[in-house]
C-alpha cells in the first residue's frame, strides 16, 4: 500500500467544478491583481478570525518582511524569534538589517518557550516572533505578558496554524499582527502562492497595505519604499472555495491525528497538546532516537514521512555568523534529530492510517 506524504489530488478533485467556475469569473472580470475575488477573500478572512483587517500578499515570507518593515525594522534592531523553525522567519529578519536572536523551544509542543524570553531580551529588541509550530498556538498569554512589559510589539508567524486556537480565540488575532501562508500543503493551500495579514490595528494595517503596492496609496504617487507583493485575483478566489471548508479539513486532521496517537503513544513520542491550545496537525510529528533508521524503514515500505526540521536555524551555514555553537539550544537541537511527520492530510484513507500504524510497530517489535 502506498501512502503519500500528503495528497494533493485528492484534496482539489471534489471542487474542480467550483474552480473552473472561479476560473472564468476572473478571466471574464478582466481583473487579475486585486481584482473583486480578492477583495471578497481579505473580508472572509477578516470575519473568520474576527479581526478588523486582512491583507492578502504574494506569499508568507513577504508577508513576515512586509509586518517588520511596517513594524520599523531595520539596521541595529534585534527580533526574538525560534531556531526551530523553517529559514523564512529568521531570513526577513537578516534581509532588513536586524539581528535575529533566538530563545530556545519547549521540548514538548516545539514552540518558543516562553520562559526563555527574558534572558533574550536586550535594549534592542523591538519584535517577539512566535511560531505556532506544527498547528499548535505558542503559549501567547505569556509571551504577550513579557512583550507588554518591555514595550516589544509581538508578530506571529502562523504560516502553519489556519484555523488553531488559544483559550478558545482563533490564532490570527493575538498579538499586534500575524501572517498565514498558502502554500499549497498548508492545511488552507492556494495552487500557487500566496499569504495574508491579519491585524486590528489601524496603522499596521495602513502601514501593511501601502509596503505590498509600492508605498502608493493612489496611482503613480508614493509615500514609502514599498515592494509588489499582491495575493492574485484567482488565487484568491480558489482560496475562497477552500475556505469554506477550512474546519472540516481541520477536522478531519484531528481525527487521523487522534487516531495515531491512541495507536502509536507506547512506541513513539507522540504530539503534545497544551490545555490552552487546540491542535489542527499541519504535520503530525513523532519523536524517537531511532528516526532516521525509522524514516528508512517506512520510505522502504512507500510511506511518505518528512523531518520539519534537520537543522536548527543557528546550525545553518547561512548564519554561522551569528556564531552560536552546538549547545547554544539545547532543546532545539535534541528535536532536530528525532522529528518526523506522519501523513495526515484529510483525505488519508483509514487503511492507509492504518497500514502507517502497523509498519511503525512492526519496526519498534
Amino acid at each position: 500500500m502506498k501512502v503519500p506524504q500528503i495528497d494533493l489530488w485528492a484534496h482539489h478533485e471534489p471542487l474542480m467544478k467550483e474552480f473552473h467556475q472561479a476560473l472564468d469569473r476572473v478571466v471574464k472580470s478582466n481583473q487579475f491583481i486585486l481584482g473583486q475575488e480578492e477583495k471578497d477573500f481579505e473580508a472572509a478572512c477578516a470575519s473568520y478570525f474576527g479581526v478588523k483587517y486582512a491583507i492578502g500578499v504574494g506569499n508568507g515570507t513577504d508577508a513576515l518582511g512586509i509586518c517588520l518593515r511596517a513594524l520599523g525594522i531595520g539596521p541595529g534592531d534585534e527580533v526574538i524569534t525560534t531556531p526551530f523553525t523553517f529559514i523564512a522567519t529568521a531570513e526577513v529578519i537578516i534581509a532588513l538589517g536586524a539581528k535575529p536572536v533566538f530563545a530556545d523551544i519547549n521540548p514538548d509542543t516545539y514552540n518558543i518557550d516562553p520562559d526563555k524570553l527574558e534572558a533574550a531580551i536586550t535594549d534592542k529588541t523591538k519584535v517577539i516572533l512566535p511560531v505556532h509550530l506544527y498547528g499548535q498556538a505558542a503559549l501567547m498569554d505569556r509571551i504577550l505578558e513579557i512583550a507588554r512589559s518591555h514595550n516589544i510589539k509581538v508578530l506571529e508567524d502562523a504560516a502553519q496554524a489556519f484555523g488553531s486556537t488559544y483559550k478558545n480565540k482563533k490564532v490570527g488575532g493575538l498579538g499586534d499582527v500575524t501572517i498565514f501562508s498558502f502554500f499549497p500543503t498548508k492545511n488552507l493551500g492556494a495552487l500557487g502562492d500566496g499569504g495574508l495579514i491579519t491585524t486590528d490595528n489601524d496603522e499596521l494595517y495602513e502601514k501593511c497595505r501601502l509596503i505590498r503596492v509600492h508605498g502608493s496609496p493612489k496611482k503613480y504617487y508614493h509615500t514609502l519604499i514599498g515592494q509588489n507583493s499582491r495575493l492574485d485575483t484567482l488565487q484568491a478566489a480558489f482560496l475562497k472555495i477552500k475556505l469554506n471548508h477550512i474546519d472540516s479539513y481541520n477536522g478531519a486532521r484531528v481525527a487521523n491525528g487522534t487516531a495515531y496517537s491512541e495507536g502509536l503513544t507506547d512506541v513513539v513520542k507522540t504530539p503534545a497538546i497544551h490545555p490552552d491550545c487546540n491542535h489542527i496537525y499541519h504535520q503530525y510529528t513523532i519523536r524517537t532516537p531511532k528516526r532516521d533508521e525509522l524514516k528508512a524503514f517506512l520510505n522502504e515500505s512507500e510511506i511518505g514521512v518528512g523531518v520539519h526540521y534537520p537543522y536548527p536555524l543557528h546550525h545553518q551555514p547561512v548564519l554561522e555568523y551569528l556564531g552560536l555553537p552546538q549547545g547554544s539550544y539545547p532543546e532545539s537541537e535534541a528535536a532536530a534529530k528525532e522529528v518526523m511527520s506522519l501523513p495526515v492530510y484529510p483525505e488519508l484513507a483509514e487503511e492507509q492510517r492504518s497500514f502507517v500504524i502497523t509498519k511503525i510497530k512492526e519496526f519498534f517489535s
